[in-house]
C-alpha cells in the first residue's frame, strides 16, 4: 500500500498501456449501448510532472516527453497525445504547447466515457484515494471506492450494463501479484463473458511475467491477446539486480476488439523508433489463445 504511481506517470509503461486503453474505450463508445469501465488500482487520476514525484525521477522525459509535439503519427498514436494534450490546454480549443499535467487511466476512462457510461474506480492508498475522489467529485458517472481491487473485482463484476472494460494495473509489490492477476483475470472472465479485461504487467530480465502468460495459457479460454514495448535484453550471465531491472511492459487482453491486433502490429514499429531512437527497442503481439494466432515483434 505504499506505491505510488506519481514518480512513473508517463513513462514509457504508461505510454503503451494507455495508448491501449484508448483503443479499448474507443472500441466501446462504437455501440450506443452503455458501458462500464472498472479499475482496480485507480491511483490518482492526474499527474503533475512537476511535482517533486515526477520529476524527481523524470521518467515521463523518455516516454510521452518523446512523442510530445510530434506530427504525422500513426492515427492511434496522435489520438492517444490527443486526449493527453486536452488535460494542458487552459481552456477548450486552444493549443497544449506545455506537457505539465499527465492523465491517468481513470482519467482517460472518464474523458472517453459517454454520458450514460459509468466509471468504478478502486484505490486502497488513502491519499491516492481522496485525490482520486476529488478529482472526480462533480462527476456521477463516476464511482470511487477505497477497497483493495480484487475485491473490488470480485464486487462489481459483472457490471449490470452487461457490457465493459475492466483494467488490472497493480503495483507489483508483492511476490504473487503475477499469479494473484491471473487468478482475478480468469475468474473474471468466466463471471463476464461479454467484457474485455486486460492488465498490465512489468517485464524484468529473469522472465518471471512469462508465469502470467503461463497461467492464462492454461485456463482455456479461448481468445488472449498479448502486447509488450521492452528495450532490448539484459546481457547473459547478468547479476541479480540487472535481472530485477524493468526492461518494459506489456498488457494481456483477454476477449480483445476485432483486428486489435492488427492495429497494434501497424503502430507498434513507429512507437519503438521514437521511445528507442537509438534503435534497442523492442515489441511483441501475439495470440496467447485465439484463432488468428500469427506473430508480430522487432
Amino acid at each position: 500500500m505504499n506505491y505510488r504511481h506519481g514518480f512513473h506517470a508517463g513513462n514509457v509503461g504508461d505510454v503503451l498501456k494507455h495508448l491501449v486503453l484508448v483503443l479499448l474505450l474507443e472500441h466501446l463508445t462504437r455501440k450506443a449501448k452503455p458501458f462500464a469501465y472498472l479499475e482496480t488500482h485507480a491511483g490518482r487520476g492526474l499527474y503533475d510532472l512537476a511535482a517533486d514525484a515526477a520529476s524527481r525521477t523524470g521518467e515521463h522525459a523518455q516516454g510521452i516527453g518523446r512523442l510530445w509535439g510530434r506530427r504525422g503519427l500513426h492515427p492511434a498514436i496522435a489520438r492517444y497525445l490527443e486526449v493527453v494534450a486536452a488535460f494542458n490546454r487552459a481552456e477548450p480549443g486552444a493549443v497544449a504547447d506545455e506537457l505539465r499535467l499527465y492523465p491517468g487511466s481513470p482519467a482517460i476512462a472518464q474523458a472517453l466515457a459517454r454520458p450514460d457510461d459509468r466509471l468504478v474506480l478502486c484505490e486502497l492508498h488513502p491519499e491516492e484515494h481522496e485525490a482520486l475522489r476529488r478529482q472526480v467529485a462533480d462527476d456521477r458517472r463516476v464511482g470511487v471506492h477505497r477497497i483493495d481491487g480484487y475485491q473490488g473485482l470480485r464486487a462489481f463484476v459483472p457490471p449490470p450494463e452487461g457490457r465493459g472494460l475492466v483494467l488490472l494495473d497493480p503495483p507489483y509489490e508483492r511476490p504473487d501479484e503475477l499469479a494473484a492477476v491471473a487468478e482475478a483475470l480468469i475468474a473474471a472472465r468466466r463471471r463476464f463473458a461479454a467484457g474485455v479485461l486486460a492488465a498490465w504487467y512489468p517485464i524484468k530480465a529473469s522472465g518471471a511475467h512469462r508465469a502470467l502468460r503461463s497461467a492464462l495459457a492454461a485456463s482455456q479460454i479461448p481468445k488472449i491477446l498479448e502486447v509488450e514495448l521492452t528495450e532490448a535484453s539484459a546481457p547473459a550471465g547478468a547479476g541479480a539486480g540487472e535481472r530485477e531491472r524493468m526492461l518494459g511492459s506489456g498488457l494481456v487482453i483477454l476477449g480483445p476488439p476485432w483486428r486489435l491486433d492488427e492495429t497494434l502490429r501497424g503502430l507498434l514499429p513507429e512507437l519503438c523508433r521514437l521511445l528507442f531512437p537509438e534503435g534497442g527497442g523492442r515489441w511483441r503481439v501475439e495470440w496467447i489463445a485465439g484463432e488468428r494466432p500469427a506473430t508480430g515483434k522487432r
